[in-house]
């Protein structure tokens, strides 16, 4: 018996990655549909007092879900080019991660695990990352951040560095005053967290005039910094903006692509 052709591996791959086709588009929108639909039935499963009947069918719709996504990811697999560089991907990861908790559920019957069991099921909530795959820039975002990570780390540990110091200086202010909220250097380093990120809780102020000048200087410090990983990861995403294949790589998720390629098996894009 003849193969059906859109089981043929060509096929199914133009499918699955491509996005030009009719087939292709349809995919995705089922696929878009699914995941949000997913998200739908875990928020409502999170409410407390459901009926009974309405977690029943939150159930039977979860796992039809679940099913679904385990033939799209098997599908990925065997349609890829690349099947290891596809499994070991960000986006294979963020697939397996959509369907694995669903079975892990099946495996922890014994009665002390279930706050553990509650909490995998909650896991499914990476599907939400799958959403990425159907924005354009989304994995261009994605490399951005990938870039900008060792500049936004030394970003923050300067900040650490910053809080560390102006909690310290307020409580050598604070500390001897009576009434005064700052009776360590842990609380105050944690005002100056509050503070500086703008946040202000309100549960820790300052008593006396020194200290509120202080304060308001790092109120202000913080609109200045707030803006300052914005920047590092704008100018990494303005670099990878159209950028063209170099060295057979896709320019969009970094994967390999091969010669000939009409479409990256990785996440889609056209080459």
């Amino acid at each position: 018996m003849k193969k059906p052709k859109w089981l043929e591996k060509e096929v199914m791959r133009e499918i699955i990655f491509g996005t030009d086709t009719r087939a292709g588009r349809a995919f995705d929108i089922a696929l878009l549909v699914a995941i949000v639909l997913s998200l739908i039935v875990i928020f409502i499963e999170s409410i407390q007092g459901l009926a009974q009947m309405i977690k029943s069918v939150l159930g039977v719709v979860e796992a039809l879900l679940t099913i679904l996504f385990t033939i799209e990811y098997a599908a990925r697999i065997y349609s890829a080019k690349d099947r290891k560089g596809y499994i070991l991907s960000g986006w294979g990861i963020i697939d397996l991660m959509a369907i694995l908790p669903a079975y892990l559920t099946y495996f922890i019957p014994t009665a002390r695990y279930m706050l553990v069991l509650r909490s995998i099921r909650f896991l499914r909530m990476f599907r939400i990352f799958r959403l990425f795959s159907f924005i354009n820039e989304g994995h261009l975002l994605l490399r951005a951040l990938g870039k900008s990570m060792h500049k936004i780390a030394v970003y923050f540990l300067f900040v650490f560095v910053l809080v560390v110091c102006l909690g310290t200086l307020m409580f050598i202010i604070e500390n001897e005053q009576p009434g005064s909220s700052f009776t360590d250097i842990g609380t105050s380093i944690y005002w100056a967290i509050t503070t500086l990120s703008t946040v202000g809780y309100g549960d820790i102020t300052p008593v006396t005039y020194l200290g509120r000048l202080l304060s308001a200087f790092i109120m202000l410090l913080g609109y200045t910094l707030i803006a300052v990983p914005g920047g590092i990861v704008t100018a990494s995403f303005i670099n990878e903006t159209d950028k063209p294949v170099r060295d057979g790589l896709c320019p969009r998720c970094g994967n390999k692509v091969e010669d000939g390629d009409n479409y990256c098996s990785h996440c889609g894009e056209k080459l």
